[in-house]
């Protein structure tokens, strides 16, 4: 990854993956459900175990032996997504708590229609979670910043640890985006005892390691760089306020029904269902979702048949059409960012009753006094410095 738009074009691709009517859909059998969990020895096996370079991996899949420990921890936790839309057979599973990583929701997606993904971040088991960045930058939510939930969990993450062949780690791999904007990373994992309720501070389960796709979020390129720091290891880039996007209805849907399939701790399911999903509530969200995507759904298709028709038999799209995917996921942002959300509003909460008034102020505002010299009466001064 050498520039910014392929670092972003991973997550992009993730996205328009989700609604590809060209994926191929395994639907699994009660028998692919009842896997039972890694051996003893394949677990023992894991702690000597380095991490890969996914690009080398990927060329190598078909010379590699053994299987991988992956560990899973959003949409892919579910049946529909990891075996079905994905056609992933893994050979064993176990649930796991990892306390070295903590649940995000911090990968960007498409405004309007999937906000946000779930991602993971570093956590040090032995001090508390950082708690949620200041919103003082969007003063119209910021005292509902923290009412959406998706911060809350403050333990370790939560996930499934499933085995498989390298030729289908590889399969995983390119239908994240190639690792682009990721690495592969080795994390301490405990297995969580079977039917329990709550999930521990403290796991006393015998460690072992699971490989994962690691996205840290990179810092913005100092000035005269040409990329980021790290661009060349996998990455990705945040959003302004990394904790202000709520997820749709639809994903968070998927990582649900993933906890109840696998039977995770009621702790963390109860908390899974406390979120509060991405919800169109005005007429203005419900016009822009329209326009905005029949903007750029046209583009979304073409990057669908490009792929199928230049990606290689291992799923892996070339660097330019990476690139483009990358420009193409950068435009939809900045057409949101500057156009769409000052006209129609939010494209990544829910705007609540007490908030319209509010945002109608502000965006008389806008019309009114976005030009030099513009003459704006007492109240829409107010609202405009309010916003400074």
């Amino acid at each position: 990854m050498k520039d910014t738009p392929l670092a972003s074009a991973g997550h992009f691709l993730k996205t328009i993956q989700s609604f590809n009517p060209f994926t191929r859909r395994h639907y699994p059998s009660d028998t692919d459900k009842a896997l039972p969990p890694p051996s003893p020895q394949r677990r023992r096996a894991s702690l000597t175990e380095r991490p890969y370079n996914l690009e080398k991996y990927v060329s190598q899949s078909e010379e590699q032996r053994g299987t991988v420990l992956y560990l899973a921890y959003g949409s892919n936790l579910c049946y529909e997504t990891f075996q079905g839309r994905r056609g992933v057979k893994p050979l064993a599973q176990i649930n796991v708590v990892v306390p070295e990583l903590r649940l995000t929701f911090d990968l960007p997606g498409i405004p309007y229609l999937e906000p946000c993904f779930a991602n993971s971040g570093r956590r040090d088991p032995d001090r508390p979670s950082p708690q949620p960045p200041s919103t003082d930058s969007t003063p119209l939510l910021s005292a509902r910043n923290t009412d959406y939930h998706k911060d809350r969990w403050k333990k370790g993450l939560v996930g499934v640890v499933y085995e498989v062949t390298p030729s289908d780690y590889a399969n995983i791999i390119a239908t994240e985006g190639g690792g682009s904007s990721y690495q592969d990373i080795l994390v301490t994992c405990h297995a969580l005892n079977i039917g329990s309720t709550v999930v521990p501070e403290k796991p006393t389960t015998p460690p072992f390691k699971a490989h994962t796709l690691f996205s840290p979020a990179l810092s913005p390129p100092k000035p005269g760089d040409t990329a980021p720091p790290n661009s060349g290891h996998g990455g990705q880039f945040q959003r302004p306020d990394p904790s202000y996007a709520q997820a749709s209805a639809r994903y968070l849907r998927l990582i649900t029904s993933g906890a109840e399939e696998h039977n995770l701790p009621q702790e963390y399911k109860d908390y899974l269902y406390d979120i509060r999903p991405y919800t169109i509530t005005t007429v203005g969200q419900r016009v822009g979702q329209f326009i905005f995507l029949t903007l750029w759904a046209p583009l979304v298709m073409l990057m669908f048949s490009l792929q199928r028709l230049f990606q290689d038999k291992k799923g892996r799209s070339p660097k330019w059409l990476k690139a483009f995917m990358g420009a193409l996921f950068t435009a939809v942002w900045a057409s949101y960012d500057h156009m769409f959300k000052r006209i129609f509003g939010d494209g990544e909460r829910t705007i609540y009753e007490d908030e319209r008034a509010e945002e109608k102020k502000v965006k008389r505002t806008w019309y009114f006094c976005k030009s030099p010299g513009s003459r704006c009466d007492e109240e829409q001064r107010l609202v405009g410095k309010s916003e400074k």
